[in-house]
C-alpha cells in the first residue's frame, strides 16, 4: 500500500482535462455522472456574488503566483449553509480571501493543460481507477487533514474524537511548527461539536492511529520533508513522537525506524526492494501541487513512485507491481471551486464531518482501465482499505475509519489476471527528483 498525498485542489480545479476526450471509449463528463463519466463541471461554476449567480471558470498555470484560504473560515463561506436543510449551497467561493498576486475571480479558476504538464495524472485516472466522490474528512486545512489521512481522526483523543472534538485549523502562536516538538506557546484550535472554535490547545495528541494496528510482521513508513510541520502527522502523536519537550526532537523508537525525512528516499527504498507494507507520501513544496509553493513537479512527482513500483522486477520474487496498490490523493481543497455539495455529519459528531471534494486516483494490477467509481469516500475509507487489505478488524480504530461507508475495495477486480504496466509518460523522471539538489521545503512556506 502507497498513498501518495498530494495538495489542495478539487476535481474541478484540476481534472478538467479529463473532459477531453483521448480515445473513442471515453465518454464526456457530467455533473450527474454514469458509470462511464467523470463527474466534473467546465461552466456556471455557483457564485452568489454574481448577478446571474455562476461564473464561468478560467485558466491557470499549475505553479501560479496566489494562494486561497483553506481554513475552516472558508469552508464555512465556501459551503454558504442554508439554515433550513442543513446541506451547503456551494455558491460562497468567491469570499475565501486570496493572497498574493491574485487575479479577479481567484477562486473560479482550472488549471491549464495546454503544455500537457497533467498528462500523468489524466494518464494515471484513464488507465486505473477514478473516484467521482471523493471527499476529505474534515473542513479545514492540511494540519488536520493529514492526522485523519494517519490516524482517522485530528482529535486531541479517543475521548474527544467520540464527543465530536477536533483539531481544526493549522498551528499559530509560537510557531507554525506542529506536533510534540513545536515550541512552547504554539498553538493549534480546537471545534466543538456544537461549532465553536474558542480554544487552543498545544498541538500534542495521544490516541492509536492506523499505525498502531499493524501487526509487527506489517512494516509502515511515513516519508516527509521535515520533522515539525503540518504534514508530517506522527509528529503530533505522542507515542510515537516520544518528544524531548516543546521545541525539541522526537526519538520514539517509532518515530526513528518509521519516519523518513526525506520524501526521495520512496524511490531508493523501491530500488533496494525495502518499501515498505504502507506508505505515506507527502511531497516538497516544489512537487506538492500547493498553490504559490509549487513549481509543476508534482504530476511528474507522483508518476516517478508509479513508474518506480510498476516497472520493478527485483523485489519480492516478481516485482512489486503484482502485489501493490497505490492511491494518490489530495489533503484539502485548497480553496478552489468545486460544485459537488459535502455531505455532513451534522448532529452525529457535530459539524465538521466532511469537507470538500478532493481528487482520488487508483492505480493498481488488478483496477480495470478507465474504471469510474461513483461511491462516496472519505479519507476514512483509505484507512478502512488498509484494514480490510491486511486483515485487521474493520473499524478497528473506531474514528474515521469506523464511520467510512466504504472501503475502495471495489476498485480492485481480484479475479482478473494482473495487467502489464505501462509507464507514465512525464516531463520529469525518477533520476531528476534523485539528483535535485534544491533543499527540500515544506509543501507550503507561508
Amino acid at each position: 500500500m502507497v498513498v501518495i498525498v498530494q495538495e489542495n485542489r478539487t476535481p474541478d480545479n484540476l481534472f478538467q482535462g479529463l473532459c477531453v476526450s483521448r480515445a473513442a471509449l471515453e465518454s464526456p463528463c457530467s455533473t450527474t455522472p454514469s458509470a462511464t463519466q467523470y463527474n466534473i463541471q467546465t461552466s456556471n461554476w455557483l457564485d452568489k456574488t454574481s448577478a446571474s449567480g455562476v461564473t464561468q471558470p478560467a485558466p491557470v498555470t499549475l505553479a501560479n503566483t496566489y494562494d486561497l484560504s483553506h481554513a475552516h473560515t472558508a469552508f464555512v463561506a465556501m459551503c454558504d449553509v442554508n439554515p433550513a436543510t442543513g446541506a451547503c449551497r456551494n455558491d460562497g467561493a468567491a469570499n475565501i480571501a486570496c493572497s498574493g498576486n491574485c487575479p479577479q475571480k481567484p477562486q473560479f479558476r482550472y488549471v491549464d493543460n495546454s503544455s500537457g504538464l497533467l498528462n500523468p495524472y489524466l494518464d494515471m485516472a484513464r488507465q486505473y481507477g477514478w473516484a467521482n466522490y471523493m471527499f476529505q474528512t474534515n473542513q479545514g486545512p492540511s494540519f488536520p487533514a493529514h492526522q485523519f489521512l494517519f490516524g482517522g481522526t485530528s482529535a486531541p483523543s479517543a475521548a474527544d474524537d467520540k464527543a465530536g472534538t477536533f483539531a481544526s485549523e493549522n498551528t499559530s502562536g509560537a510557531s507554525t511548527m506542529a506536533g510534540c516538538i513545536a515550541p512552547a506557546g504554539t498553538t493549534v484550535e480546537v471545534i466543538s461539536a456544537n461549532g465553536g472554535e474558542s480554544q487552543k490547545i498545544y498541538p500534542c495528541f495521544e490516541h492509536q492511529t492506523i499505525a498502531d494496528l499493524l501487526p509487527a510482521s506489517i512494516s509502515w513508513r511515513y516519508y516527509a520533508p521535515s520533522a515539525g510541520s503540518i504534514w508530517t502527522a506522527p509528529n503530533a502523536i505522542s507515542h510515537i513522537c516520544q518528544s524531548t519537550g516543546p521545541g525539541g526532537k522526537c526519538i520514539g523508537e517509532d518515530w526513528t525506524q518509521n519516519v523518513d525525512l526525506t520524501p526521495v528516499d520512496i524511490l531508493r527504498d523501491i530500488a533496494a526492494c525495502q518499501l515498505r507494507n504502507v506508505s505515506w507520501v507527502i511531497p516538497t513544496g516544489a512537487n506538492s501541487d500547493h498553490a504559490m509553493s509549487n513549481d509543476g513537479g508534482g504530476p511528474s512527482w507522483a508518476a516517478s513512485i508509479v513508474n518506480a513500483i510498476g516497472n520493478n522486477t527485483a523485489c519480492d520474487g516478481n516485482g512489486y507491481w503484482e502485489n501493490t496498490a497505490i492511491l494518490v490523493t489530495w489533503d484539502d481543497w485548497g480553496g478552489w471551486y468545486d460544485h459537488e455539495p459535502p455531505m455532513i455529519l451534522a448532529q452525529t459528531q457535530g459539524d465538521y464531518q466532511f469537507g470538500f471534494r478532493v481528487p482520488l486516483i487508483v492505480i493498481s494490477a488488478y483496477t480495470p482501465e478507465r474504471y469510474i467509481n461513483n461511491v462516496r469516500h472519505d479519507f476514512g475509507s483509505i484507512l478502512r482499505f488498509i484494514e480490510f487489505n491486511f486483515n485487521l478488524p474493520l473499524g478497528g480504530l473506531n474514528f474515521a475509519d469506523a464511520r467510512a461507508a466504504s472501503d475502495l475495495t471495489d476498485f480492485f477486480d481480484l479475479n482478473q489476471r494482473p495487467r502489464n504496466f505501462q509507464t507514465i509518460d512525464a516531463p520529469k523522471h525518477a533520476d531528476f527528483f534523485l539528483h535535485d539538489r534544491r533543499k527540500p521545503t515544506d509543501p507550503d512556506d507561508q
